[in-house]
C-alpha cells in the first residue's frame, strides 16, 4: 500500500513538474493584464502603456491596462496579489509601491518584497531639485549654505507624505544636515502654483513632471538627483557634481508578475520584454526618462539594494502613513 501510495505521490509530482513547460508552450491564450497603480497619466501609466503596445505585438495576445488607483499604490498593488499566479495579471511596479509601502505601512496587508517577482525593470528618471525662479541662490552648494544658516527659514514643498519627492527631500537633508520648512500637497502639480508664485522656495520632483517648467523659464532647475545629467537640460549639474558626494537618487519602474507564477511562464515573459525593450528606449528619452539596461541577475540584487537603502531612511526620518 505504501509503495502505491509512493507511486501515486510521484507521479502527481511528475504531472506538476511537466504541466508547467506545457502550459508556457499555450501561454498566452488569453489577454494580459497590466494594472497600474494609480491614475491615467504619470510615469507608471506610461510604463504599463508602452509596454503593453509593445508586448501585445510580440506576444501575438491583446495586453490591456487597468488603472487601479487607490491609497497611493497600495489598492492595485494588493489587487494583483490576490490575483491567480499564472501570467495573466501583471503589475507596473516601481520604488513607491515594492520599496516605500513596505516601510511606510505596518498593515500593509501584502508583503511586495516576497509577493512579487520582476519581468524586467524599464524606466528611470530622475529627480530634481527646482526653486522658484527669482531665488538669490546660483548654485545648490549657495542653497544648502543658506539652509544650515536658517534651518528652516527656507521652504520645500512635496506631493504628500510618503511619496518620492518627500523621501528624495528627506535622504537629501539627511545627506546634508539641513533643515527644509516642509509644505505637503496632495500631488505634485498642486504644488506648482505657489512655487510660480514665489510663496515656496524649492521642490524636488520627477524630472519628467518638472520638465516643462523648467523649459517654460517658470523655475530655475539646480541639480539632478540621479547620477548623470539629462540630454535636456545638459547645463543642470548632479547633485554629486555639485558637491553632495555620494548622493545617487533615481526612481525606477518595471513590470512585476506574482511570485508564483509558473518559471516557464516567468522565463517567457521575461525573454519576451527583454526582446521589446531597445524598441522603447526613444519612448523614454522623450519624456524625460531613461531605459534601464541591466540584466535578468542584476535585477534581484539591484532591487533589495534599494529597499534596504530606502527602509533605513524611512526609519530614521520617522516617516509613518498609518
Amino acid at each position: 500500500m505504501q509503495a502505491c501510495r509512493a507511486l501515486a505521490s510521484a507521479a502527481v509530482l511528475a504531472a506538476l513538474v511537466t504541466a508547467h513547460p506545457a502550459f508556457a508552450q499555450g501561454y498566452p491564450d488569453k489577454p494580459v493584464r497590466i494594472i497600474v497603480p494609480i491614475g491615467p497619466g504619470g510615469s507608471y501609466d506610461i510604463v504599463g502603456r508602452t509596454v503593453a503596445d509593445a508586448l501585445s505585438k510580440r506576444l501575438g495576445q491583446s495586453v490591456v491596462v487597468e488603472n487601479k488607483p487607490g491609497a497611493g499604490t497600495v489598492v492595485g498593488t494588493q489587487f494583483v496579489a490576490r490575483e491567480p499566479a499564472d501570467g495573466y495579471t501583471l503589475l507596473v511596479g516601481g520604488l513607491s509601491n515594492i520599496v516605500f509601502n513596505p516601510a511606510l505601512y505596518s498593515k500593509l496587508g501584502h508583503d511586495p518584497m516576497k509577493e512579487f517577482t520582476p519581468i524586467a525593470l524599464v524606466f528611470g528618471i530622475s529627480y530634481v531639485l527646482v526653486g522658484r525662479k527669482d531665488l538669490p541662490y546660483a548654485t545648490l552648494s549657495e542653497m544648502l549654505a543658506a539652509a544650515k544658516k536658517e534651518p528652516g527659514k527656507l521652504s520645500m514643498a512635496n506631493a504628500g507624505v510618503g511619496t518620492g519627492q518627500h523621501l528624495v527631500a528627506a535622504a537629501l537633508m539627511n545627506a546634508t544636515g539641513t533643515k527644509f520648512l516642509e509644505i505637503p500637497y496632495k500631488g505634485a502639480q498642486l504644488a506648482y502654483p505657489d512655487i510660480l508664485s514665489g510663496r515656496v522656495d524649492f521642490f524636488i520632483d520627477s524630472f519628467p513632471a518638472a520638465l516643462p517648467h523648467i523649459k517654460s523659464g517658470n523655475v530655475r532647475a539646480i541639480a539632478i538627483a540621479g547620477p548623470r545629467r539629462n540630454p535636456q537640460t545638459p547645463d543642470v549639474p548632479t547633485m554629486a557634481e555639485a558637491g553632495v558626494k555620494g548622493f545617487d537618487i533615481d526612481s525606477w519602474m518595471g513590470i512585476f508578475a506574482h511570485a508564483n507564477t509558473p518559471p516557464a511562464v516567468l522565463a517567457k515573459l521575461r525573454a519576451e520584454t527583454r526582446a521589446i525593450l531597445p524598441s522603447l528606449k526613444p519612448t523614454l528619452e522623450k519624456v524625460g526618462g531613461n531605459l534601464i539596461e541591466i540584466s535578468d541577475a542584476e535585477t534581484g540584487p539591484f532591487i533589495q539594494k534599494e529597499y534596504d537603502m530606502w527602509t533605513k531612511v524611512i526609519r530614521d526620518a520617522g516617516i509613518k502613513l498609518d
